[in-house]
């Protein structure tokens, strides 16, 4: 795999449980913003109020995409787990390390992720 030795899979799953850990924190972090919005005219004027919805629709998007980016991080910890990591899960080649290191919940060598 990547020249067998060099390829330092406990290091990637460290990275890994970091990357998870960060995204976790976010997530909590960004709690606040994705609260329902108080959509009563008699407290929050309708400029407050559309801001506040506009906020409040950016937040539930990154909310989004913390969730798949931690679908990600835990299939590349689930291949570690299963020996697979470091193999494009499309053709099963081994994925460039310059890659991994890039990204490390990377699924799929270049190759495939181009098409």
């Amino acid at each position: 795999m990547n020249d067998a030795g060099s390829l330092d899979v406990k290091a990637f799953e460290m990275r890994l449980q970091e990357l998870r850990a960060e995204v976790l924190r976010l997530e909590e972090e960004s709690r606040e913003g994705r609260e329902p919005v108080e959509l009563d005219q008699s407290k929050v004027g309708r400029l407050s109020r559309m801001d506040a919805l506009q906020g409040q629709a950016m937040a539930l998007a990154l909310d989004q995409r913390r969730k798949v980016e931690l679908q990600r991080i835990d299939a590349a910890l689930m291949r570690i787990e299963n020996d697979d990591f470091g193999y494009c899960v499309s053709c099963d080649e081994e994925i460039a390390l310059k890659r991994l290191e890039l990204d490390p919940a990377t699924p799929t060598c270049i190759s495939c992720a181009e098409k």
